[in-house]
């Protein structure tokens, strides 16, 4: 990748984090606070009843506070991912962004706090007295070997759990992938040979749980840059080194590596030779974790081992070992139970359970990234992915388990069953639905047309859809101008990127008669089509998906939804029996809804409504979603009666007589759909839970309500998706961004994979 390349994504990075609102993060009142009464209870004097509550029985303070829901993110900035010691600002980024993966996979409520200090005593100093705020705290990028000293003193001090991410979450993962890799090699973990590269915290700390786990302390042998850690050795040693320190005639990694059962590497690119994989046993296990780039890419081990099972940090090989798979799942099961640590059997549970999962069968959320190729159990499979929403249910319980037989839960689970679902309805299956369909599209690369090739903001989108792994991008547009604004950007390479000049290509005629066969009986002359194909990119970008020139299409930075639909639908028809109609997806806090039809049908009439609702649930079960359909009205069940309810008590007529396989009821207002105290007024509705499906009386009142959600409240309208053509086009609104651009695209690409 060139340096470009590179400037590209960081400036594209910067862009992210900068918009709207700098960072990643906000607060946000979970109470009304609207009127007198309401700030008379927030404050005072109404804040004085929990105040005086907690001040009598301490542990009130989870019932009346965010305490039990919260966790520090706390750094110094001394080792930053890969890019060392940047200082307490430096690391805030990264903080924030691990407060986000607290929030989006566990709904845990989190604050990044960054210390201006190296020194361990005044770091400690500042943390301990942090015990009343959270409920957790997790160190993060503090280099080693200050880690050790921070944690330990900590967890000693605090009686909340204290937990260093880095040391703990890596080990965790890995200890996953290896409890079943020695399954499927049938080994004993007692009888087996260990070698481990690179004495950091994570290295160190992935020993010692492995050990934990019944690896004997002979057996495995500790490699740092200056070669093996043994019995005697002075040259740069520590406590923490020094505790792993075995009788060994080796001095090197090489001469470690022979006859080893399992490595794991820890360290840096490079570290591991073929000739190093090839003197290792039958069945090696190797784990080259070292990121970016590992020890040994997989590629050079299958080139001189045929039985090995692999695993990296990276996404775009097997078995990634990936934190996010451990931390908001232990600290949401510690938090539950109310833990005063995570000690070393909570942390072999969630071990456990990562590893069982993997051997379950896989769901239909997951087997769709892997496009029809279901992942089994295996040497390619041995731990889950990321966005498997088996997760949130599995860990935490095992984790709350485990705390509670060791003593260390103050507050015991008393219904396993009852707490599995509390966890499994704390997550919107929405954001990992999309993510997975994302990775289906990585599996299974397209050609997408963006139409208006020439803007900044879609050349952009461009480079990062290919960059993405999404497939091959198609600018339509001047390449001259395309090319100048992609040097102003410091893009200076066309690699893996398409113009397209209507004007300009060779064999455009085809376009011209395929336009003039379909619109010659709609007033159009000939010249008329083809001055349509040349001058309008719509119509152009269209042509290439109609006639299988690229795959599917995204347009609408430049031109208003309707006028951009009218110019594809000059090109593409509806599918056969369907309607075409637009679905807005309002993601808010911990809820999903699915709005229709927000941009193509003015004023449905009761077979409209019909369809209208029929493709509504379906993306919504595409997305993960039970479908539970209101049709709205400003009407309830016909109070009061009006002329407009009849043709939506008509659709729900219509549904019944064909016998729908979801859940839908009508006529309704939004609060009765949305609001189960309401709903239950009128026990007779057919809805077991309010409307995640919401399908609007017409489009004035669906585009109306799609724009007004995320101006007002806090949640973001994804869309409207367009259902329902014969190829794949999305039609992005006026003023979307380059991230709204590229997912859209991905969208859109991954329909024509359907």
């Amino acid at each position: 990748m060139s340096d470009n390349r590179e400037s590209s994504q960081y400036d594209e990075a910067l862009r992210y984090h900068a918009q709207g609102k700098p960072g990643k993060m906000e607060i946000v009142a979970t109470k009304a606070v609207a009127t007198q009464q309401d700030l008379s209870l927030a404050y005072s004097p109404g804040v004085a009843a929990p105040c005086l509550a907690i001040a009598e029985d301490p542990d009130a303070v989870y019932d009346f506070t965010t305490k039990g829901n919260r966790v520090a993110v706390i750094s110094n900035g001394t080792a930053v991912l890969g890019l060392g010691n940047l200082g307490a600002l430096g690391s805030k980024p990264v903080m924030e962004g691990k407060a986000v993966l607290f929030k989006r996979f566990a709904d845990l409520d989190c604050f990044d706090l960054e210390l201006d200090t190296e020194d361990v005593d005044e770091f400690v100093n500042c943390v301990r007295f942090m015990g009343p705020s959270f409920g957790g705290i997790n160190l993060e990028d503090i280099k080693a070997p200050e880690c050790f000293i921070i944690e330990q003193r900590l967890r000693e001090e605090m009686d909340i759990p204290v937990f260093h991410d880095d040391q703990h979450g890596t080990a965790i993962i890995c200890a996953a992938g290896v409890i079943n890799a020695l399954d499927l090699t049938g080994r004993d973990i007692k009888n087996t040979k260990v070698v481990v590269n690179g004495a950091g915290a994570a290295a160190i700390a992935c020993l010692e749980l492995i050990k934990a786990m019944g690896l004997p302390h002979e057996n495995a042998i500790l490699c740092d840059t200056k070669g093996v850690i043994y019995k005697g050795r002075e040259d740069g040693m520590n406590q923490w080194k020094s505790a792993h320190a075995v009788e060994t005639e080796h001095r090197t990694l090489e001469e470690a590596m022979v006859g080893a059962d399992v490595f794991l590497g820890l360290s840096v690119k490079g570290a591991v030779t073929k000739q190093m994989v090839k003197e290792m046993a039958a069945k090696p296990i190797i784990f080259a974790m070292a990121n970016p780039d590992p020890e040994i890419r997989p590629e050079d081990i299958a080139d001189v081992r045929g039985d090995a099972i692999v695993a990296t940090g990276r996404s775009d090989y097997p078995n990634q070992v990936n934190n996010v798979l451990g931390f908001p799942y232990i600290f949401r099961g510690a938090l539950d139970v109310r833990a005063t640590t995570i000690n070393e059997e909570m942390k072999i549970a969630a071990a456990e359970a990562l590893a069982e999962l993997a051997r379950e069968d896989v769901p239909d959320e997951v087997a769709a990234a892997y496009k029809g190729n279901r992942p089994v159990y295996g040497p390619d499979y041995i731990i889950p992915v990321p966005f498997d929403p088996r997760l949130i249910s599995h860990v935490p319980t095992a984790v709350a388990k485990a705390a509670m037989e060791t003593g260390v839960a103050r507050k015991p689970i008393v219904d396993e069953m009852a707490y599995r679902n509390e966890l499994r309805a704390r997550l919107d299956p929405t954001a990992g639905s999309l993510q997975m369909i994302m990775d289906e599209v990585r599996a299974a690369p397209r050609r997408v047309v963006f139409a208006e090739g020439e803007e900044e903001k879609v050349i952009r989108a461009a480079v990062e859809f290919r960059k993405a792994g999404y497939g091959v991008p198609v600018l339509i547009g001047r390449k001259d101008i395309i090319e100048e604004t992609m040097t102003s950007l410091g893009i200076d390479t066309l690699d893996g990127i398409e113009i397209y000049n209507a004007r300009e290509m060779e064999d455009r005629e085809k376009y011209h008669n395929f336009l003039y066969e379909r619109l010659q009986r709609k007033g159009y002359l000939f010249r008329d089509c083809v001055r349509l194909a040349n001058q309008d990119r719509n119509i152009f970008a269209s042509c290439m998906v109609a006639l299988g020139d690229a795959d599917a299409m995204v347009t609408g930075v430049t031109r208003r939804f309707s006028v951009a639909y009218k110019d594809v639908r000059k090109v593409i028809d509806s599918k056969e029996g369907q309607k075409t109609i637009g679905v807005s997806i309002a993601v808010g806090r911990g809820r999903t809804v699915f709005i229709a039809d927000t941009a193509v049908t003015t004023m449905p009439d009761a077979e409209d409504l019909v369809s209208i609702t029929k493709e509504a649930a379906e993306v919504a079960r595409r997305l993960g979603h039970e479908p539970r359909v209101a049709l709205l009205s400003y009407s309830n069940f016909g109070n009061p009666a009006h002329v407009t309810s009849e043709r939506i008590r008509e659709a729900v007529r219509l549904l019944d007589a064909e016998e729908q396989d979801f859940e839908y009821d009508g006529d309704m207002s939004a609060d009765v759909a949305l609001n189960s105290d309401i709903m239950a007024l009128y026990p007779f509705c057919r809805l077991s839970g309010p409307a995640n499906v919401l399908v609007m009386p017409g489009l004035h009142s669906a585009h109306i309500s799609s724009k007004l959600v995320p101006v007002l409240g806090e949640t973001r309208v994804i869309g409207p998706l367009l259902v329902g053509l014969e190829k794949p086009v999305q039609i992005v609104p006026i003023g979307a961004t380059v991230s709204d651009l590229v997912n859209m695209a991905a969208l859109a690409a991954h329909e024509a994979g359907q």
